[in-house]
């Protein structure tokens, strides 16, 4: 089998370990065909799409809507090269599954309107598919509502005519979309468990996701609801693009 790739961002050692571990486990690869790339630590790699399977994309501190003049250096190295790659995966129509922040590179690429209109807390909510995302073949064994792990500053306020909605949830109109067949990214977090967002709360505390008073509120509201089948994606991503 060819290998997939993990794009990352993370520059804490600690949750982005465990992101990567949290992948390995629920795509069901190991460390020899899920090959992880730490953006933060240097320049991406020119991936030649013929010698791999896929490309998964983490979450991490980057925010599109951040005005230009704020973002560092390396941001705006990350964005450039992720402008790059997207130019080709959504060309040849690659797999390509990015979660968090690769919702935000994807739809920067596609023309999407991000802003900090529909902001979530880091908790967990109810993410209802739509007509096409129920007959979407990565979503056919989730139930056609189910809780995830989400939490973040900014999201998509509306989609471009290239992309196809396929999930929502109460607060944050667009959880999830594609475009062509195999370009996929998520709001919430399929790659996440209960352990995983509790090291990710801790790692990030003063990071401006909620309050400094507010982290046992925090950690009490993702464990409020059992989150159980998002995961069940990475593993038919896998099943589907392996080659």
């Amino acid at each position: 089998m060819k290998p997939f790739v993990l794009l990352a961002t993370r520059a804490e050692d600690v949750p982005a370990d465990e992101e990567y571990a949290l992948f390995l486990r629920y795509t069901g690869l190991d460390e020899r065909d899920l090959l992880r790339v730490r953006l933060e630590a240097g320049p991406m790699p020119r991936f030649d799409l013929d010698g791999i399977s896929g490309i998964f994309v983490g979450g991490g501190p980057f925010n599109a809507s951040d005005a230009d003049e704020t973002k560092s250096a390396v941001q705006h190295r990350v964005e450039a090269e992720f402008q790059a790659l997207l130019d080709e995966v959504v060309a040849r129509d690659f797999p390509f599954l990015g979660a968090c922040y690769g919702i935000g590179t994807l739809g920067a690429h596609q023309g999407a309107v991000i802003d900090r209109t529909y902001p979530e807390p880091i908790s967990v909510v109810p993410v209802t598919l739509t007509e096409d995302g129920a007959s979407d073949p990565l979503l056919e064994d989730l139930p056609r509502e189910f809780a995830a792990f989400v939490g973040h500053k900014e999201a998509i306020t509306a989609l471009p005519s290239s992309a196809t909605l396929l999930a929502s949830s109460p607060d944050c109109p667009v959880q999830m979309f594609k475009v062509r067949q195999n370009v996929y990214a998520t709001q919430f977090h399929p790659e996440l468990d209960v352990d995983g967002i509790t090291t990710r709360i801790h790692a990030y505390a003063g990071y401006g996701y909620f309050a400094a008073d507010e982290l046992e509120l925090t950690l009490a509201a993702v464990r409020r609801a059992a989150v159980s089948h998002p995961s069940r994606m990475l593993r038919t991503f896998v099943e589907r693009f392996s080659r």
